[in-house]
C-alpha cells in the first residue's frame, strides 16, 4: 500500500471513530463481509484452517464459519480507531474487564505475572484497555508500512508506562521488566517457524509452538494468568481474566506447551468465529510432512 493510501486509511478510521458503537460495528461487519469474495489469498488459509480444526462440519458449514469470521475481522479493523483516538472514558465503556482482581491479587502478594493472551480478533481492543489499569510489558513487531506502524505502536503505549520490546531485546529483559512489577502480556499462539518451537497438538494437529510460556514462568518465578478477549454483538468486548493456573510450569516443558494449547482449544471452540483463521497456524511442519496451504 501507498504511502498516500495507507494516510487515507488512517484518515478513515479516524472519521470512523467518531461514530455510535453499534453503527461503527455494523458497518465493520459489512466490510468484512466484502472482503471475503476478494481476498482470495486470506479467504483460501481460513478455509484450510477451518476444515483442519473442524472435520466434524460440512463444507457449508465451514463456509457459514468462515462468513462469520470475515465479517469479524472487518469489525476488528473498523473499531481501531478507537484504540488510537477515543478517550480514555470511552475505552472504559467500550470494553469490560472481568476478573482484574485476579490481577491485582497476584501484584499484591508480590508475584511477577504472565497474562497469556491467545490471537482472539479484540486481542488489540482488549491489551488497549488493559494499559489503563496497568503498565504492563509486551513485544512490538515492527510493521513493514511505516505510517500503520507508528499509529500501532502509539494505540498499545498511548496510555500509562508501557513497555514495548522488540523479539531480538530476548528473554533477559522481559524476565527483568517482570520482576520489577510489570505484567507480560503475553501472545504465544502463532506459528514462529522451526526455531524454540515444539510439536505438540492444537486440535489434534502437530502445531509448532514456542515454549516461552514455561519456560518465562520458571525463570521469573511468575504466575500465568488467562486472559481472553470476546467481542460483543453490540460492539466493543469483554476481557476475562482467569485465576491462576495450578501446578504451572509442571517438570516437562511439552506438557507445559500441551497444556497452554490444549486450554486454548477449547476457549477456541466456545467462539471459533473470533480466533486469528488469517494467520497459517499450521505452516511449519515436522520435517518430511507436506504443507497445508
Amino acid at each position: 500500500m501507498s504511502r498516500l493510501m495507507s494516510h487515507l486509511a488512517v484518515g478513515l478510521f479516524w472519521l470512523l471513530h467518531f461514530l455510535p458503537l453499534p453503527i461503527l460495528a455494523r458497518l465493520g461487519r459489512g466490510f468484512g463481509m466484502l472482503l471475503y469474495p476478494f481476498a482470495r489469498w486470506r479467504r483460501h488459509v481460513v478455509q484450510t484452517n477451518l476444515r483442519l480444526c473442524f472435520p466434524e462440519l460440512d463444507e457449508a458449514a465451514r463456509r457459514r464459519l468462515a462468513r462469520r469470521h470475515f465479517a469479524l475481522l472487518g469489525r476488528s479493523l473498523f473499531e481501531r480507531g478507537l484504540l488510537w483516538w477515543a478517550s480514555a472514558e470511552r475505552l472504559r465503556r467500550t470494553v469490560r474487564i472481568d476478573g482484574l482482581e485476579h490481577l491485582r491479587r497476584a501484584q499484591d502478594e508480590g508475584r511477577a505475572v504472565i497474562l497469556l493472551a491467545p490471537h482472539f480478533l479484540g486481542l488489540d481492543m482488549a491489551g488497549t484497555r488493559l494499559t489503563l489499569e496497568i503498565n504492563a510489558v509486551s513485544i512490538y513487531s515492527r510493521q513493514k508500512n511505516e505510517v500503520f506502524d507508528r499509529w500501532l505502536y502509539h494505540g498499545r503505549s498511548r496510555f500509562g508506562d508501557q513497555l514495548l520490546l522488540s523479539r531480538s531485546e530476548g528473554v533477559r529483559s522481559t524476565v527483568k521488566a517482570m520482576k520489577s512489577g510489570r505484567p507480560f502480556y503475553y501472545l504465544p499462539d502463532l506459528d514462529y517457524g522451526r526455531r524454540e518451537s515444539i510439536f505438540v497438538p492444537f486440535f489434534g494437529i502437530p502445531a509448532a509452538t514456542i515454549s516461552g510460556l514455561p519456560r518465562l514462568a520458571r525463570l521469573a518465578g511468575a504466575a500465568v494468568l488467562p486472559c481472553v478477549a470476546r467481542m460483543q454483538p453490540g460492539g466493543g468486548c469483554v476481557l476475562e481474566i482467569g485465576a491462576p493456573w495450578e501446578d504451572f510450569p509442571g517438570e516437562q516443558v511439552e506438557a507445559d506447551v500441551a497444556r497452554m494449547n490444549s486450554w486454548l482449544e477449547g476457549v477456541v471452540r466456545t467462539m471459533p468465529e473470533q480466533y486469528y483463521w488469517v494467520h497459517r497456524r499450521f505452516k511449519t511442519r515436522p520435517r518430511g510432512e507436506p504443507g497445508f496451504y
